[in-house]
């Protein structure tokens, strides 16, 4: 991977890791449905100016439907119930991880990517460190919480699959039709099951505000875009293993803002996780030396 990549997915994966603490803020005050909806809307808006309702080719439209959907409803909503479910961060950023062997997969399957022995062993021990944390007895509580959490990871991976398709299609118009495409059934979902937006956003504060527009323009808007840019230069197999980094950054962020410990548990799976993150990058960068 290029030195300007490596620094774009180094800084995309502290976006990553602030979102969920983030997320948790807002979570708080504005319940899931509509918190992805507004996030939505103003992903759509943050790109309209750039994508102008251009349409794709028509080949690429059913596959930005469903990484629409795949990202939208079953990546964010899960996220958010995860959120509101759970009562700490650490699950939600650890459980996350598990969109890289779900990926490894999805890509195996659909993409025919070939990965070599080398890598299966690091994304295995990877996936050990994230099994090492856990462990933490605080996880293992809340059983539908670390399902969502699983759903969200599965979802997450495939529309990291289906942004790997789209990889004709400009940044600007994948996430603008992203934005409205997903943003429409949302806001029904919202409208039938959470009803009148107006009693959570006309007693809305300022922390509520701040955690939307982190979520939508600078995690969606910068974030996401910035890794669906990189998916044009990179199989799913390079860089799927950086996400392994992201639950460190998280994880210190939740420290910072609620005093969430790190447990043991926490500290000597993060570690093997940055180890073999490490490695793989050498691996990579050594084979396309």
């Amino acid at each position: 991977m290029q030195s300007k990549h490596l620094i774009l997915v180094l800084v995309i994966m502290v976006l990553y890791g602030s979102s969920y603490p983030v997320g948790k803020l807002g979570i708080d005050t504005i319940p899931p449905l509509l918190f992805t909806s507004l996030r939505l809307g103003l992903i759509f808006l943050a790109f309209l100016p750039f994508f102008r309702f251009r349409l794709p080719d028509k080949k690429l439209f059913k596959p930005l439907v469903g990484f629409s959907l795949a990202m939208g409803i079953g990546t964010y909503v899960t996220m958010y119930y995860a959120l509101e479910q759970l009562s700490i961060v650490a699950p939600i950023i650890i459980g996350a991880q598990l969109s890289i062997p779900f990926g490894l997969m999805l890509s195996l399957i659909f993409l025919g990517e070939d990965i070599s022995i080398k890598r299966w062993i690091l994304i295995f021990l990877s996936f050990i460190g994230i099994i090492i944390i856990a462990y933490d007895p605080r996880i293992i509580d809340d059983k539908f919480g670390l399902l969502l959490v699983i759903v969200m990871a599965f979802f997450y991976a495939l529309s990291n699959l289906m942004a790997r398709v789209l990889k004709e299609v400009d940044t600007a118009t994948l996430n603008g039709w992203h934005g409205l495409i997903a943003f429409i059934p949302v806001t029904v979902l919202t409208l039938i099951i959470e009803g009148n937006p107006l009693n959570y956003l006309l007693p809305i504060n300022g922390i509520a505000i701040f955690t939307i527009l982190h979520t939508a323009l600078i995690v969606s808007a910068i974030g996401h875009a910035g890794m669906f840019y990189l998916y044009k230069f990179y199989p799913i197999s390079n860089v799927l293993p950086f996400y392994s980094l992201f639950p460190i950054f998280g994880l210190i962020l939740a420290f910072i803002m609620f005093s969430e410990t790190l447990s043991v548990q926490e500290v000597v799976g993060g570690i093997l996780i940055l180890g073999s993150v490490f490695l793989l990058h050498r691996e990579n960068k050594k084979n396309n030396s």
